[in-house]
């Protein structure tokens, strides 16, 4: 550090460390302003010019070296020079003392920091450089990072400073005179009926309303921005264009027909999407085939001696395929255009905010909802295409049951199926990287899902961790590090189900400039809007949940928002989100579990009950599983509640309602549940919680009232 760096950083130093140790900061408070407001004025009265240059040269000294107090000068600024001056005032002081932070900054760290940092700073560089006053501008006027810290770290970019100063002379303006309107006021106050004073009274709504009205001049601003290349059509074809014909862009269709809106729904290849045609509807038909013959194979525990299931493996899956085709329907061309909506069979493209192509058509919209979906993920994992590897989306062309069947991932889908071919007679081998299989509940859930597994017959693999496929001598041979040593498994065929990617390449949004999130899917605000304010997306290309369900929940806000903005918007709401994934035993959870709640350390309450003691569990021979609910300490509010164990899936719905309409678990024990069904349990657990909440001592005084009735 060369000799003016530590000349001026120990300046800075005696500067701030008198500010502490000699506590000036009293002086920087209302209550202190009130008292010496009657000298302060006098003296502007006689000396106007020194007390402005006063005023002015410590606002800088106050904002330059990043002291608390500026917003209390803001409020006496107003007081003591009124609107006009005090505006002006403080508008420059604020700017030149923010200017010499960021020099400061700027002189004394920005070399070693980049130089330091330079290779992960290189985006942030380009985006500065590139946008950076516009992202300081909107930092100025919606600060939700304080201003010194805004100041200090603006310095360390390569942001011009006659850039610096002049978009936070302008991105200021606004919220100073707000302050110092609200300063005007204050200095009225004599009394406390000038509290109740009409002018004071709007000052201060102003204050409250001025982040609301900036937050929305930002997002004006950033619309006009990103729409100004392109060219708005005088008049539209359509009000929504909906790409992707699977849940979302069904419901986002259905919806805007319903309002009669004029809607143009494009599928490139086959209406449904993933969970009519490769997800929830297949893998459901499939399970329901496996778990009969589970059920043949427990005969004895019916009291049947002995029954058996002749089966062909191909007749399964065109069992499957027949379920796809009586569903078909409810997703079909035919219903939808009946519905309002014209469809269009083709491959979308997005060529401006306002066009899409299709089958050489044009069409002009006033909005577009992406709803196109995702793919199964392929891992990078050498030698994977060489084994002719099936996923979630190609295993039902399967007809020929694999004999050995290496399932990759012990996630929802790859747990399904793994348990579904092995009921069916494969030899399953699954294969995990974690410590347990559907690594997102509990430890015990997982476990008894797991222990399952392996009592029919699963060969678990966790702690396994996929390197590489091999070929040799005609077998197909997978190479996995577990606990340091390397391990070869040998297989027939591969499933790989270790997650899903969002689908939004090859239509347009790259050449847009649609921004995407850190998952690779469309990145959304809170009303489903990309970064193109007419552009919105919903379903499992916008996440953050990748459900049937979720994406139909969604579609209604981006259907609605897209067609009614500028009137009236709703935030899409996730706050009580259910799933369930459909193993034996089936695990169904709504809002949190014991890991989340730790992990976000929220305190809370576990209530279970054993359905292993429930009446009907028993009579149908499924007497196993839990419900298990969190609870606020002390409070039946519910938090979170997960249920392992036969129709996990149906019987969680009541939850669900009772989180969504915040009914305690009281009310849940108060409800009448038909005997004998597994609802009951959702009761029992009630009644567990409640049991643990007994007010003892009230029991206490009513034993004995009891038994003074008694005489004793």
């Amino acid at each position: 550090m060369n000799r003016t760096k530590i000349l001026l950083v120990a300046t800075i130093a005696v500067l701030l460390g008198a500010f502490f140790v000699f506590d000036l900061g009293q002086y920087f408070s209302l209550e202190y302003f009130k008292s010496q407001q009657q000298a302060i004025n006098a003296y502007y009265e006689a000396n106007p010019g020194y007390a402005a240059l006063i005023f002015f040269l410590l606002y800088v000294l106050v904002t330059g070296l990043s002291l608390p107090g500026a917003a209390i000068m803001t409020l006496a600024g107003g007081a003591i020079f009124g609107l006009l001056v005090g505006t002006v005032l403080v508008s420059f002081a604020s700017t030149l003392g923010a200017t010499l932070a960021f020099l400061v900054s700027r002189f004394l760290l920005r070399d070693s920091v980049q130089g330091r940092f330079g290779d992960r700073l290189k985006t942030v560089n380009e985006g500065v450089k590139k946008d950076g006053a516009f992202y300081l501008f909107t930092l100025r006027l919606v600060p939700v990072i304080p201003f010194f810290v805004i100041n200090l770290v603006m310095g360390l970019t390569p942001i011009r400073t006659v850039t610096f100063f002049v978009v936070s002379q302008v991105g200021m303006l606004l919220g100073t005179i707000v302050f110092i309107n609200a300063g005007t006021q204050i200095a009225q106050i004599d009394s406390l009926s000038g509290i109740l004073s009409p002018g004071l009274i709007f000052s201060f709504v102003l204050l409250g309303l001025f982040p609301l009205i900036a937050k929305k001049a930002v997002a004006v601003i950033k619309a006009r921005k990103v729409l100004k290349p392109y060219t708005k059509p005088e008049k539209f074809d359509r009000n929504i264009v909906v790409i992707g014909g699977g849940s979302a862009g069904l419901v986002t269709s259905y919806i805007a027909a319903a309002v009669k809106a004029k809607v143009t729904l494009i599928e490139k290849h086959k209406m449904g999407g993933d969970c009519l045609n490769t997800g929830c509807v297949p893998s459901k038909a499939l399970i329901r085939s496996a778990k009969f013959l589970a059920h043949v194979s427990r005969a004895k525990e019916f009291g049947i001696r002995s029954a058996e299931a002749a089966f062909d493996f191909s007749d399964v899956m065109e069992r499957v395929q027949r379920v796809i085709k009586t569903i078909e329907p409810h997703d079909s061309v035919e219903r939808y255009t009946e519905l309002g909506v014209e469809v269009i069979e083709g491959e979308a493209k997005i060529t401006s905010p306002y066009t899409v192509e299709v089958n050489g058509q044009t069409l002009t919209t006033r909005n577009i909802v992406v709803a196109t979906g995702a793919r199964p993920f392929v891992p990078p994992i050498p030698g994977i295409d060489r084994v002719d590897y099936l996923t979630s989306d190609t295993i039902w062309d399967l007809r020929e049951q694999p004999q050995r069947l290496l399932v990759l991932g012990g996630g929802p889908i790859g747990s399904e199926l793994t348990q579904c071919f092995a009921r069916l007679g494969s030899q399953v081998i699954q294969v995990e990287r974690g410590s347990t299989l559907m690594s997102r509940e509990d430890p015990e859930i997982s476990q008894m899902v797991m222990e399952r597994f392996v009592a029919e017959g699963v060969d678990v693999r966790v702690e396994h961790t996929a390197k590489e496929f091999l070929l040799e001598d005609g077998k197909k041979i997978l190479l996995c590090e577990h606990q340091g040593e390397m391990v070869r498994i040998e297989f027939d065929q591969v499933l790989v189900a270790v997650g899903r990617a969002a689908n939004t390449r090859g239509f347009g949004l790259e050449a847009l400039g649609v921004a995407l999130s850190d998952r690779g899917t469309v990145e959304v605000n809170e009303y489903l809007q990309s970064n193109f304010p007419n552009i919105y997306a919903c379903g499992d290309v916008a996440g953050p949940y990748q459900f049937t369900h979720v994406a139909a929940h969604q579609a209604w806000y981006a259907s609605v928002n897209a067609l009614f903005s500028g009137f009236k918007m709703f935030k899409a709401d996730y706050s009580v989100i259910p799933w369930a994934t459909f193993t034996d035993p089936e695990v169904a959870r709504v809002g949190l579990n014991e890991r989340e709640a730790k992990e976000q350390n929220i305190a809370y309450e576990v209530t279970t009950f054993g359905i292993d003691d429930l009446d009907r569990a028993i009579a149908d021979e499924e007497a196993h599983g839990l419900v298990k609910v969190l609870t606020v300490p002390g409070k039946d509010r519910i938090l979170g509640v997960t249920i392992a164990g036969e129709h996990a899936g149906d019987l969680i719905a009541e939850y669900v309602m009772a989180m969504r309409h915040k009914i305690g678990l009281n009310k849940v024990l108060g409800t009448i549940h038909i005997y004998p069904t597994l609802a009951e349990a959702n009761k029992y657990v009630a009644g567990e919680w409640k049991r643990a909440h007994a007010p003892q001592g009230l029991l206490e005084w009513v034993k004995r009232f009891h038994g003074w009735r008694r005489g004793e």
